[in-house]
């Protein structure tokens, strides 16, 4: 299986003048974010999967003051300006529609999720909090739960993709699994122990049964959801990596038995495709093989994120930042 996928290049978006630290891409519409250290956002129209797979560019200068992760302890959200001719959101113009305060120290991470009843925003930070708001169409922002669970910095937030469960990684080594009770608050109902090292990154498996968790320990866990869906146990653990994983990313894949495709990506400047596939009858194990691989896919430099396009259609793509300040876009491809 390994030899029969490779990672193809399809553009590398320059122009930050510093670190790249994050992307993320628009579910709907063809759009992909970067953040940088210099201190700016950039937004990338592409027209991928029709060939030739183009990207343009729109730059945001943001209101932070020090680096947009955010080190200031803020939140910004932008939102595009309608086109005044048409009246859709393809101006290509945005605007800053509000600064969401609360944070002691810089935010390390920030997560949507449009499940349930009212979408809503979780945001991590080095001040060991993990804050849970509620994003209103009219972008009046409030807090309905902060959450100091962490010993140590909070590193990494993420929404499961059909329910409203919250999962954060901490500097502390732990993962921790959030639910709100409807008669009280959230809460935490579960800490995942069992890396040794700080943990980087989450991503839910789409189908929602599993949880990956990246770690400076160099590993990668897999974690499974029991009958009761209070209670997750790691199951498997994905090693190899030559240093540090910062960033994994769980997509889609097309294959009938498969869980999807991990993406994993970190210090040691390699990034990995592993194709994770459904345990083998009487286990509980899911089965990993390496689909494909690039080395020094950012040159000499670390890789900080990778994430796959959600997009129907673009299942096949995805991106990576690192701090040789660019961006690239790749696609897995079937070797010919």
């Amino acid at each position: 299986m390994a030899d029969s996928h490779h990672l193809e290049l399809l553009q590398t978006l320059e122009g930050h003048t510093d670190t790249a630290w994050t992307i993320a891409w628009n579910p709907e519409r063809p759009l992909l974010a970067s953040c940088s250290a210099d201190k700016s956002i950039r937004i990338y129209s592409y027209t991928y999967p029709h060939s030739p797979s183009e990207f343009s560019i729109s730059k945001i200068q943001s209101k932070h003051k020090k680096t947009v992760r955010s080190f200031d302890s803020n939140v910004s959200i932008w939102e595009e300006e309608p086109d005044e001719e048409e009246g859709t959101m393809k101006s290509g113009d945005w605007e800053c529609a509000a600064v969401v305060e609360g944070h002691e120290t810089e935010c390390k991470c920030v997560a949507y999720s449009r499940v349930g009843d009212e979408p809503k925003l979780a945001t991590c930070s080095r001040d060991k909090t993990v804050w849970i708001w509620e994003a209103p169409p009219d972008n009046e922002f409030e807090c309905v739960a902060v959450l100091m669970e962490h010993t140590q910095d909070v590193k990494s937030v993420s929404w499961h993709p059909h329910e409203e469960i919250l999962a954060s990684a901490s500097y502390d080594d732990t993962i921790k699994l959030y639910i709100d009770d409807p008669q009280d608050d959230w809460y935490c109902f579960q800490t995942l122990e069992g890396h040794t090292s700080t943990v980087w990154s989450l991503s839910w498996s789409p189908c929602g049964r599993y949880l990956a968790s990246a770690s400076d320990d160099r590993t990668i866990r897999i974690w499974r959801r029991l009958d009761d869906h209070l209670r997750w146990e790691a199951v498997s653990s994905i090693e190899g990596n030559g240093r540090s994983v910062y960033s994994i990313s769980w997509g889609a894949s097309d294959s009938t038995d498969s869980l999807g495709r991990l993406a994993s990506a970190g210090g040691d400047g390699v990034l990995r495709i592993w194709e994770i596939s459904q345990p083998q009858e009487g286990q509980v194990e899911p089965k990993h093989s390496l689909l494909a691989s690039v080395d020094d896919a950012h040159g000499v430099h670390d890789i900080n994120a990778v994430v796959w396009c959600p997009r129907d259609g673009c299942h096949a793509m995805l991106a990576t930042t690192g701090d040789d300040m660019n961006v690239k876009v790749w696609k897995i491809a079937l070797d010919s």
